[in-house]
């Protein structure tokens, strides 16, 4: 799909062509709707206090590409309708679209991801309108996918000085809303910027300059649409200060806005109560109104289109919910009962992407090349003259249509009703939804049992324990083998259960799982000259531990920063042979991987001051815990024994955990 014309147009010629032919004056659709007798075998617990008003979104960025790919949607009577209805009469009231500035490479190409310029939004704002729901514009200054790890300018603007780039991003939002505004679409919100964490965008890295530009497009805002709400984005809630802190610079550079948006993806972000003390703190300290701009949830692990999923079973031994429908749906109620009832001044939900779906079931050829023509696939190989490092090499499919809130064919799932029933409650059956998993971690000198019982979760999110049984498992066998981890299968409830064991032996260092919540006796120390900030941490939280509540949590925001040792000090062993073992687990931006050819991470020892061995080490995946091991260390009588991590990574959005650092007596020398 070519380039709309308008978005190289000067303004004065835009608005030219925009009086062209008599228009209808705009007027604000009637949202008014009845939803109160949807029929739905879910079970929904009516959410007390939701507003007037509460939006519950769904972006849709993608629908226009499915549909020229040959996706078909349908409503729940199994009929082919507009997508947009069945989004309208399940309770949706706001559509999200993202809008890129070019996405479009040299020839015309588009770089995939919907291909989403402004032209898209106002065929997808066009429909929204007709269905009675408002647009929420979602500006990423960007020709291609704005996130915390990528925020590069568009290829337009490249060069440009903060001045330039503040006139340009200024004229760029007015004019592509004034375009929507005359083709009457309701817009009841627009954000300036995506997950912009650390004030990052459109190429910009100080706050000072992100504020500026935020002020611009504000100041757009407030010309085209002065009842719109104007909303920033930001990503990684759990992460502990950070929200605190753009909020207070947002405040002290003077930001004009309304909504203080943020993503929350339970995989990733923490807890629901961590979302919204730091959610209700913004909102109280500084008048703000809040909301999600982000979600979703796996209804399953299959994988539909061919090209591999973002969420799957592989590497998440405990989830939220369980991957089902009344599991997504589940999700959905929390976060909007969290929003509405833990939270001031808390105004909506928004789910993310629940029409993206796959384009073909048959094969990954046939999918490919619709990829390539429409963009409906993630990246196409086209983006990589725009993002050579990640679209250019990883460019394919879908890899959330397992997120979806329709199946492969295009039928809604019953978990889309969630958002009407949440307003009235639906009491069904019960039935039990899935099982968690048992996690244990003990020591070799510990006598313990299995568990003898495991909460299984109802399609109410309700728990409740019930008796299991175990596969046979000799414990006394594990626990000489020494430091174990193990997968146990068992049953309970007719269904499939696990019990992942962790087995420890006695260990000589303090503090080796970081439980204090403090680096206690561990040593940190920078190998370079950047101090830590927003965008660079090393430090103990409960982010991802891998056994107990604590670990050591590292992140880098910006490439070229990371580079770390964590060490400490043993004196006093007995004379004899050890071993040193360290956890490490970790990944890249927005669950990809940690690129190996970027990395420089082992962990080492020495004696009396003197490094004796080293063993490479690494991260991978969220979740994906590998464990590093020296072994034969022969300590005498009076040595000092030190032992130590390094970390250091080039790669932007690289991050991590350490735990379970241990030092084993194995036998006499």
């Amino acid at each position: 799909m070519k380039k709309a014309t308008f978005l190289i147009l000067p303004f004065a010629a835009l608005m030219a062509l925009a009086s062209c032919g008599e228009k209808a004056p705009y007027v604000e659709p009637d949202m008014s709707r009845d939803d109160s007798k949807v029929a739905s075998t879910l079970y929904v617990n009516k959410i007390e206090n939701i507003p007037e008003g509460f939006i519950m979104g769904m972006d849709a960025s993608s629908v226009i590409a499915e549909e020229a790919s040959g996706v078909k949607y349908y409503d729940f009577d199994g009929k082919e309708a507009d997508v947009f209805e069945t989004l309208s009469k399940a309770g949706i009231n706001t559509i999200r679209v993202r809008i890129w500035n070019d996405p479009y490479d040299s020839n015309g190409k588009g770089y995939g991801g919907g291909n989403n310029d402004l032209a898209k939004a106002i065929e997808i704002g066009k429909r929204a309108t007709k269905y009675k729901m408002r647009l929420l514009v979602d500006f990423h200054y960007s020709d291609f996918w704005a996130d915390p790890a990528k925020q590069q300018a568009p290829k337009a603007w490249v060069g440009m000085n903060i001045e330039e780039k503040q006139e340009a991003l200024y004229k760029f939002t007015k004019e592509s809303l004034q375009a929507l505004q005359d083709n009457n679409i309701a817009v009841g919100m627009v954000q300036i910027g995506n997950e912009t964490n650390g004030g990052h965008m459109a190429g910009e890295t100080r706050f000072t300059y992100f504020s500026a530009l935020v002020n611009q497009g504000s100041k757009a805002v407030r010309e085209v649409y002065p009842k719109a709400l104007v909303a920033v984005h930001f990503a990684n809630p759990e992460k502990t200060g950070n929200y605190a802190d753009y909020a207070k610079k947002l405040d002290e550079n003077h930001v004009d806005y309304d909504v203080f948006g943020s993503s929350y993806y339970p995989y990733w972000h923490g807890t629901l109560d961590n979302l919204s003390t730091v959610l209700d703190g913004i909102a109280k300290t500084y008048s703000k109104k809040v909301m999600v701009l982000e979600t979703s949830y796996a209804y399953t692990t299959e994988n539909t289109d061919f090209w591999g999923n973002t969420i799957g079973e592989s590497g998440y031994d405990t989830k939220a919910y369980p991957f089902t429908i009344a599991g997504q749906a589940n999700n959905v109620w929390n976060i909007t009962n969290t929003v509405v009832n833990k939270m001031s001044n808390g105004i909506g939900i928004c789910y993310w992407e629940g029409t993206w779906i796959s384009v073909g079931t048959d094969s990954y050829d046939a999918n490919k090349l619709l990829w390539e023509k429409y963009g409906s696939g993630w990246a196409s190989s086209y983006a990589k003259s725009y993002d050579p490092e990640d679209a250019g090499k990883f460019y394919g499919g879908c890899a959330v249509e397992n997120q979806a809130m329709f199946d492969e064919t295009g039928h809604p799932l019953e978990s889309l009703k969630v958002f009407n029933l949440m307003r009235h409650g639906n009491i069904t059956e019960k039935y039990i939804d899935g099982i968690e998993d048992a996690n244990l971690s003990k020591y070799t000198y510990e006598e313990f049992t299995l568990p003898s019982t495991v909460n299984v979760i109802y399609n109410d999110n309700s728990r409740e324990a019930i008796p299991v049984k175990w596969d046979d498992f000799d414990i006394e066998a594990a626990k000489a083998k020494g430091n174990g981890k193990y997968d146990i299968q068992g049953t309970a409830g007719g269904k499939e259960v696990h019990c992942y064991l962790t087995i420890l032996e006695k260990n000589f260092l303090e503090n080796f799982g970081f439980e204090t919540g403090s680096l206690g006796p561990w040593k940190l120390t920078f190998n370079n000259d950047i101090p830590q900030s927003n965008s660079y941490v090393v430090k103990v939280t409960k982010e991802n531990p891998q056994t107990g509540e604590y670990n050591m949590n590292f992140w880098a925001n910006d490439p070229d920063t990371l580079d770390f040792n964590i060490e400490q000090d043993v004196e006093g062993l007995e004379p004899g042979v050890y071993k040193f073992q360290a956890s490490l687990m970790g990944g890249g931006a927005n669950n990809s991987p940690a690129e190996a050819d970027k990395q420089d991470i082992y962990i080492y020892a020495k004696l009396n001051g003197v490094e004796v061995a080293r063993k490479d080490a690494e991260i991978s995946s969220y979740n994906v815990w590998k464990d590093f091991l020296i072994e034969n260390l022969q300590i005498k009588a009076g040595d000092k024994l030190t032992v130590g991590v390094h970390v250091a990574s080039t790669q932007a959005g690289v991050w991590g955990s350490i735990d379970d650092c241990m030092v084993n007596y194995v036998r006499a020398l």
